[in-house]
């Protein structure tokens, strides 16, 4: 515990250090207001991840609501999220979409008895054949069906890259590392669902891998703990600004863009 005060009272004090240094940067460098610090990127060397944001997690009829999880509140992430979207777009940032999604024989779910396999067999009845509310026939979490199709506020563009994966990190078994060092990638602006799970097990191997994480905590959700006097989302996220990367929101990642081509604007 003695750590930890520690090491918050030192990242606060770094925070008008770091504004200080970051005033006078190049007008490429997006300044983005952050826990436990600001932070600067350029939209050259910086992706934004969307997270699981699937009809199976986030639509009605999906796996989630179908299971009985309260999903409401990854539903109410898809508007900032999509605002995101829109402003990172405008800079010219890689946009990468991360979709949990199993082979139809379901040889990736895992050895028999492991934890993944039982757990999404047993719960959410992953492979089950379904009717989806468009009417289509549809198994869940199967890649390319209609469950695991990105909710359609937040469809991918062309251009953006849309990447499957069979367990909670992003990395685990992906191509989302070779492709980041491919782009030059080393900050990540993360959203998605869920919190405890994906988001932060991708935010933790991307940590492990020397990657700057911002995480918009308005654009992430967990039902896990929801409505507890202290959610798992909220721990998640303060573990995440004490030690795994940066916190911040929408509203000040698209604040900081805005300022950013404000100050390129006027210099020409």
């Amino acid at each position: 515990m003695r750590c930890i005060t520690i090491l918050l009272l030192c990242t606060l004090s770094l925070k008008n250090i770091a504004i200080g240094q970051n005033s006078n940067s190049n007008p490429k460098q997006i300044l983005i207001s952050a826990i436990p610090q600001s932070i600067a990127v350029d939209a050259a060397n910086t992706a934004v991840i969307i997270v699981d944001m699937e009809n199976d997690f986030g639509t009605k009829g999906g796996m989630f609501d179908r299971a009985g999880i309260n999903i409401s509140m990854i539903q109410k992430v898809v508007g900032p999220t999509a605002n995101v979207l829109a402003a990172a777009r405008k800079v010219g940032m890689k946009i990468i979409y991360l979709k949990m999604g199993y082979h139809e024989d379901l040889s990736d779910l895992g050895s028999e008895g492991s934890p993944n396999r039982e757990r999404h067999l047993q719960i959410m009845h992953v492979g089950d054949t379904i009717t989806a509310p468009n009417g289509t026939k549809s198994r869940i979490l199967i890649r390319d069906n209609w469950g695991t199709e990105i909710v359609p506020a937040l469809k991918p563009i062309d251009g953006d890259v849309v990447l499957y994966k069979t367990r909670f990190s992003g990395f685990y078994k992906t191509e989302l590392d070779s492709i980041l060092k491919q782009n030059k990638i080393k900050n990540l602006i993360i959203t998605g669902c869920t919190t405890t799970i994906c988001v932060e097990s991708t935010v933790r191997d991307a940590m492990f891998r020397d990657y700057s994480s911002v995480v918009l905590e308005d654009c992430t959700a967990e039902p896990i703990g929801y409505g507890l006097p202290r959610s798992n989302h909220e721990a998640s996220i303060f573990a995440i600004q004490t030690l795994l990367g940066w916190v911040s929101s929408s509203g000040e990642f698209i604040k900081a863009v805005k300022t950013q081509q404000n100050a390129v604007a006027a210099k020409h």
